[in-house]
Formats: structure tokens, C-alpha cells, sequence
């Protein structure tokens, strides 16, 4: 069957730089293989931001040769803490500092704007979604999973039975908030690190980019005086970590090794609340060379204490696809919702072709 042809939804990922969107049929296709980004616009405040959805929206229509009048929904994704319907924490967040989206209601704005129904997640929540229907494709609604997705946060999903786990509220999975044990995470001496949320010794304040510029590459640099990261500016030696690390560096494999640990103390929380079938780990510590991505998760692995019952039955895994995971997420509780309910059956995952 002709894709032009063929009812979608349309998948947005909105974040703190760039959209991605992505379109997928009702029958389970992906038409976008590679990354559709344009600029979110999200400093410019609510306004301009929105706009830039709308013509993200309009641009993957035009890439992929679909019809606006085949759109039957569209699924969201931003940074949280949100609400369940799209509304933005009071307090704003990491990319909405702005007082403008405090209490903004992007997801019904962008409604407006599109006229189409519009399916809210956080970005962790539809990361989560997808790796988790990827991995378990026709048991995933009868599989449970915890995802953390590292960036300049740390997001986060539970999904249970194949379904996000959002909450009264709609901030349930916000991992990253998640007070952590630190006498196995922290190095002898090193200070409690504090998170941009106001809170000490979470989840975020060790496992984000954020925290390495504020938190562990202050702590690090003092172990490695003359380490060439010193000389560079705070916001640009943290994102640099990463390369000095996959390289073998051996201050930036400390700074990741601390991160990984944060990460197994993280889950092995999750595992006494929600004992899941699999742990998935994403964002940009992992979009590296394999050696060290690999390395990175076995780690993680290493840290999280399971008892020997769940070790038998748990998998740590990567987040497939880790640029548009966002988006693909977004655009599968769309399509879930468009199939009308708890009965419907799950999203099928195919393959991309473009055109």
C-alpha cells in the first residue's frame, strides 16, 4: 500500500535546541529512518516555541509526501517535570527556565494550533515507551521496564504491561529526583552534590550533564591538577568529557564510572518498587564508540544489587534507535490512542523507508 495513502500520526520530541519529529502509519511503519531536526525555539518562550512545532510538523509532512489530512493525532514530548496532560511544572524546568512556562500548557496550545488531538509524554516517559516495545515487540504488553535517559538532566520511564506509568499527577518516572545512596557512589572526601532542582544527592545531581559541569568535573579536577580540561570553560570542558573518556582518559572514565554507579544505585530503588523485566539506559552517555557504551552499561549492571531471583529474569539493555527513541515514542502513544483504549492491541514497530 502507497504510504502517501495511508492514515499516521506524527511524532514531535521537542527539546531543549531542536525538534525531531518522525511520522508513523496505523499499520506500524515508521516513514523517517534518520533524524528530522529543526530549532525548537524553546528560549524564545511559549510563542515561538510552538510555532517552531507547528512547522516541524509541517516539515516531515512535506519530507515524507504525507497529506495533513491523513494526521489523525499527534504525539509530544518534552522535557519534564509536567503534568499527565502536558502542562508544565509550576517551577519550570531545566529547558523551560523561563517564567513564561510556568504552568504553560504546551501540549493544548499546540493542539490549538494544529487543530489535531495531541497525546502528551515527557521525554523520559516516550524514550522509555519505545525502548521498551522495541526490545519486547509482541510481549511488551505483558512486560514491565525502568528506562533512565541521560542528558542535560536525567529523565526516566516506568512502563507496565506495555503501558507509561504516568501517575495522579502525571510526574511519576521522574527518576532523576530520585534520592540515591551515595556511600558506594561518592569518592572518599568528595562533597554531596547538589541538583539544579534544589535537592542534594539525587539521581540528577551525578548521572547528567548538568552535573558534570557543576558537580563531578569541580570534584575531578582537583584529583588531576594539569589535566588539559582545566583550562577550557565549565559548560565546554563538560561536554568534552565525554570524548576524553571514550578515549580511555582516565579522569573522564572516573567521571563516567561515578555516573554508571549512580545509575545501579538508581535501579536497584526501582528494583524494590517495581522489580521490571528490563532496565534500559539512553541519552547521550551512551551515544558513544561501542567499547565504551558497552563498558558504561556493564557498570551500570555491576551496581545494581538484584537478588539472585531477579537477576535470573532481568536484562539491562540500551535505548534503540537513542536519537529518535523521543520521537518514536511520542508518535506510538498517538497511534495507541487513535486504536481507542486498554483493549487495543500493541503499537507494531517496522521498519523505516523514507519517501
Amino acid at each position: 500500500m502507497d504510504s502517501a495513502t495511508v492514515p499516521v500520526v506524527v511524532g514531535i520530541d521537542n527539546g531543549g535546541t531542536s525538534n525531531n519529529t518522525t511520522v508513523l502509519t496505523m499499520d506500524g511503519r515508521f516513514l523517517v529512518d534518520r533524524l528530522v531536526e529543526t530549532p525548537s525555539q524553546v528560549q524564545a518562550g511559549p510563542e515561538a516555541a510552538v510555532a517552531a512545532m507547528a512547522d516541524a510538523f509541517d516539515g516531515v509532512l512535506a519530507l515524507t509526501g504525507v497529506a495533513r489530512e491523513l494526521v489523525r493525532a499527534v504525539g509530544l514530548d518534552t522535557p519534564g517535570p509536567a503534568s499527565a496532560t502536558g502542562v508544565i511544572s509550576s517551577k519550570g524546568s531545566t529547558n523551560f527556565s523561563q517564567p513564561a512556562w510556568r504552568g504553560y500548557d504546551v501540549r493544548g496550545a499546540l493542539a490549538q494550533r494544529l487543530g489535531l488531538p495531541v497525546v502528551y509524554h515527557n521525554d523520559g516517559n516516550a524514550a522509555a515507551l519505545y525502548a521498551h516495545h522495541v526490545y519486547f515487540g509482541a510481549d511488551a504488553m505483558r512486560r514491565s521496564s525502568v528506562s533512565a535517559i541521560v542528558g542535560t538532566g536525567l529523565g526516566g520511564g516506568l512502563v507496565e504491561n506495555g503501558r507509561v506509568i504516568a501517575g495522579a499527577a502525571g510526574m511519576a518516572g521522574e527518576l532523576g529526583h530520585v534520592h540515591i545512596p551515595l556511600s558506594e557512589v561518592l569518592a572518599p572526601g568528595q562533597p554531596v552534590p547538589t541538583c539544579a532542582c534544589g535537592f542534594a544527592g539525587d539521581a540528577e545531581s551525578l548521572a547528567s550533564l548538568t552535573a558534570i559541569e557543576r558537580n563531578l568535573l569541580p570534584y575531578w579536577l582537583t584529583r588531576f591538577p594539569g589535566h588539559p580540561l582545566a583550562a577550557e570553560p565549565p559548560a565546554r570542558a563538560a561536554k568534552l568529557v565525554r570524548g576524553y573518556g571514550e578515549r580511555g582518559d582516565e579522569l573522564g572514565r572516573e567521571i563516567f564510572a561515578q555516573q554508571a554507579r549512580a545509575l545501579g544505585a538508581l535501579f536497584t530503588v526501582a528494583a524494590n518498587f517495581t522489580d521490571p523485566h528490563a532496565y534500559f539506559v539512553g541519552g547521550g552517555v551512551v551515544e558513544t564508540a561501542p567499547e565504551f557504551r558497552d563498558w558504561f552499561l556493564a557498570t551500570v549492571r555491576e551496581h545494581t544489587m538484584l537478588r539472585t531471583e531477579q537477576a535470573a529474569l532481568a536484562t539491562f539493555a540500551l535505548v534503540p534507535e537513542r536519537d529518535m527513541a523521543g520521537a518514536r515514542g511520542a508518535a506510538l502513544a498517538a497511534l495507541e490512542a487513535v486504536r481507542a483504549g486498554p483493549t487495543a492491541a500493541p503499537p507494531l514497530v517496522g521498519d523505516a523507508t523514507l519517501g
